[in-house]
């Protein structure tokens, strides 16, 4: 189908999660104590006042370039690839940013443990902008691609580095606040990033996408380099991960180009979709088992020992498969259906940001406030579900506020709880693993950001071509999966209310297939044990 908004995106709303921790952890235990074989953890590096605004400053603008520039670059590439002339290569644009981003997250969690983040986190500022040079100077697609993957191996560090950051220098109970702003800029780059790429597109050509994240990439380096404490480790006293490493990139590169391309360049059930996934399950396995085994694993097995981390991390998959599956067409589907312009369509969907951003900034403030939080993740579970029944219900035609309430209800609910998923899993564990921990959960994130996105586009497609396919066939060259408005406004009226009806009734009842998820994620937030947020920045996890 038609490349939409969330299509093209690495969906900041979209950095992913999964899981880590450490063999040493017992099983029963509900406050793990330092692993064996864990660095030594950080010296209490609390920050107040101006220093610690500085520090935040620098962390919101890694957070938000991360965020706003994939949402202003899915506006933008229908032009970008019709002047580099690569239509039948468009989908490695987003593929190559989401396969790369997705396989470092673990990588720059456990070395960020290791070693310190502020060196990591300059790092990764920097290997992004070196990639979005890249994309502005693209000369072909080619070109083009090769920049989105070395700006998804500094992207995929930023938001994981940046809130692991964050909790070196605030300590949990404290922290619910700074998480709730971070939502709050999640939800107003994803509220932006469609009407700048608009403009940019108009006005100063589309290369300028890439080239106005660069400046404020290396204004974000220079912020921490000078406000960050100094990192006290040096990398070579810790021994790295390399088989487990290798054994990760095989499974996620497999598991990723699965969900990208099944349905699309490859059909499901295809001969070579399941060599994918069975190569993903193999390299899994022995992932698994070589963690198991390593002095430093990227994801410690026993991580998953810990109930809360594991309610936490499957809570946050299952959320965006539902949320990043929702979203993920209704542009499109408000051009064509209701014959909005792209950017009057991205407005319609900003409704969901708006409801973001009210509830995340005031669940953060209340969960520092009061130390509480379980009632807000059980209230997000509660919420966003109505939210999605009420989208299964919109009808052709209808009128506008009704999808804008509905997709704000969706948004509200989203932002009850999304942040305080991390802020929770960072709470559990010593502060050592913090890292570890907060690249786990975001790892999985980002793997149900790409099953979402892959299970809509496969199965929307397969209804639409069942319901419309047999209706136009007096309608020559008409292929079902590359329809785009364009090519809708083109065809005779009758055809278009065919294919208006049949988008409908293809995409809105898939809404309702992920409300039996979002019950699942009331149950286990119901399941979860509110542990006291730690009021010190060394603690030894579970709130001491």
């Amino acid at each position: 189908m038609a490349v939409s908004a969330a299509d093209t995106t690495s969906k900041t709303e979209a950095a992913s999660a999964a899981a880590a921790a450490s063999p040493a952890i017992a099983p029963t235990s509900s406050a793990p104590a330092k692993p064996a074989g864990a660095s030594t953890p950080h010296t209490d590096h609390a920050l107040h006042g101006r220093a610690l605004a500085l520090v935040f400053f620098g962390l919101l603008l890694a957070m938000f370039i991360s965020s706003l520039s994939e949402t202003i670059a899915s506006t933008a590439l229908p032009t970008i690839v019709g002047d580099l002339n690569g239509v039948e290569i468009m989908q490695w644009v987003s593929t190559a940013y989401i396969l790369s981003s997705t396989l470092v997250m673990p990588i720059y969690g456990k070395l960020g443990d290791l070693i310190g983040r502020k060196r990591l986190l300059m790092a990764a500022l920097t290997l992004y902008a070196a990639g979005k040079v890249v994309c502005g100077l693209a000369m072909n697609m080619e070109m083009l691609i090769s920049g989105r993957l070395v700006s998804g191996l500094g992207g995929g560090g930023l938001i994981i580095l940046s809130q692991a950051t964050l909790s070196d220098v605030v300590p949990p109970r404290k922290l619910g606040t700074y998480m709730g702003v971070i939502g709050a800029v999640f939800a107003v780059s994803n509220v932006l990033g469609p009407l700048m790429g608009g403009w940019f597109v108009q006005v100063t050509g589309w290369r300028w996408i890439f080239w106005f994240t660069v400046p404020v990439a290396l204004l974000a380096v220079v912020v921490l380099g000078l406000t960050l404490p100094r990192d006290a480790r040096a990398l070579g006293k810790h021994p790295l991960d390399w088989p487990g490493m290798m054994a990760m990139t095989v499974a996620v590169t497999s598991l990723v180009l699965a969900m990208a391309w099944g349905g699309t360049l490859i059909p499901w059930g295809s001969l070579p979709f399941m060599g994918l996934v069975a190569l993903a399950v193999a390299a899994a396995v022995v992932f698994v088992l070589l963690e198991r085994r390593a002095a430093e694993p990227i994801i410690p097995m026993g991580l998953f020992r810990n109930r809360n981390f594991v309610l936490c991390s499957v809570t946050g998959l299952l959320l965006n498969i539902s949320f990043m599956g929702a979203l993920n067409y209704l542009p499109t589907y408000f051009q064509i259906l209701d014959d909005l312009s792209p950017e009057v369509a991205g407005l319609v969907c900003t409704a969901t940001s708006v409801g973001i951003l009210i509830t995340s900034t005031a669940t953060g403030w209340v969960a520092s406030k009061t130390g509480r939080y379980k009632g807000m993740l059980v209230a997000m579970c509660v919420v966003s579900t109505v939210g999605l029944f009420l989208l299964s219900r919109m009808r052709v035609h209808e009128a506008l506020w009704v999808p804008v309430l509905y997709l704000f209800v969706l948004g509200f609910g989203m932002g009850l709880g999304m942040q305080l998923l991390v802020l929770v899993v960072q709470n559990e564990f010593p502060h050592a693993m913090v890292g570890t921990a907060t690249a786990a959960n975001n790892f999985f994130r980002q793997i149900g950001a790409s099953v979402g996105t892959a299970l809509v586009g496969a199965l929307f497609t397969m209804r639409l071509t069942a319901d419309v396919a047999g209706k136009l066939t007096h309608v020559d060259n008409l292929s079902l999966a590359t329809l785009t408005p364009q090519i809708v406004d083109a065809l005779p009226g009758s055809a278009q209310s065919v294919i208006a009806v049949g988008y409908s009734d293809a995409l809105l009842p898939l809404f309702l297939w992920f409300v039996p998820l979002m019950l699942a994620c009331l149950v286990m937030m119901l399941l979860l044990k509110r542990h006291p947020l730690a009021t010190t920045i060394n603690h030894g996890g579970a709130g001491k």
